[in-house]
């Protein structure tokens, strides 16, 4: 079964580094996927942006629109920002409402969003709260009701950048090998963070010896640490 795959990050390069193997695993089945930044990172992520002489915040934004878009189909997503600002990243009505129609137009299978745990980044655990929120009210928060609801999806968090200090505990690995070549060109796109290209291709390394001494697949070369949030329902084991 093709299914739908929604990753939501605070901001627009959060995907690429921790799911962008992910993506185009669900992708390379036939699925869809679709990304949704709730801000571009254009104040607390875009640094080396505003080394530029004369900088504007317009032109960060379309910098890094730009660089997701690329990023996003080098994994065969489509790209959307919804725009509402970082550092802080708030979790507003408006916003939270914006997000329930994202999950009752695409209706995905799958969600993954932030780690909820995140004290090095003020806007992460927010992300996190108001897709969890979200996709409770866009399920219909489990009981049939008078307003459209979706199926519910599964719901994922992805890798953070400090896991250990982030109480991030792994317990569902994905084999990103036979598309590690995609997840390098979509993080070659993220040219305004490039300095964080290294660090996630050798932490896919890592989880890819994880994975292996887990499984025995010694074909894993290359792997995606997430955290699977809800139990499995099944007809046995």
């Amino acid at each position: 079964m093709t299914k739908n795959i929604l990753v939501v990050g605070a901001h627009s390069a959060d995907f690429v580094w921790r799911a962008a193997g992910t993506i185009a695993t669900v992708t390379s089945q036939g699925g869809s996927a679709r990304v949704i930044a709730l801000s571009y990172g254009e104040r607390g992520e875009s640094g080396e942006l505003w080394k530029e002489p004369n900088q504007t915040v317009e032109n960060v934004k379309r910098i890094r629109y730009e660089e997701a878009k690329t990023a996003a189909e080098a994994v065969g997503a489509e790209f959307i920002c919804l725009d509402l600002g970082d550092y802080p990243l708030d979790m507003t009505d408006f916003a939270v409402d914006q997000l329930i129609g994202v999950f009752q137009d695409f209706a995905p299978n799958i969600v993954l969003t932030h780690n909820p745990i995140d004290p090095f980044n003020p806007d992460h655990p927010v992300a996190s709260q108001m897709v969890q929120k979200a996709r409770l009210l866009a399920t219909g928060a489990g009981v049939d009701s008078a307003f459209s609801r979706i199926t519910p999806p599964d719901l994922y968090f992805f890798e953070p950048h400090q896991p250990e200090l982030c109480d991030f505990k792994p317990n569902v690995f994905v084999d990103i090998t036979p598309v590690m070549e995609k997840k390098i060109k979509a993080m070659d796109a993220m040219k305004a963070q490039g300095y964080l290209h290294q660090y996630y291709s050798e932490l896919a390394s890592r989880r890819a010896n994880h994975a292996r001494r887990i499984s025995g697949m010694a074909n894993v070369k290359f792997a995606e640490a997430h955290v699977r949030t809800l139990p499995w329902v099944v007809t046995g084991l």
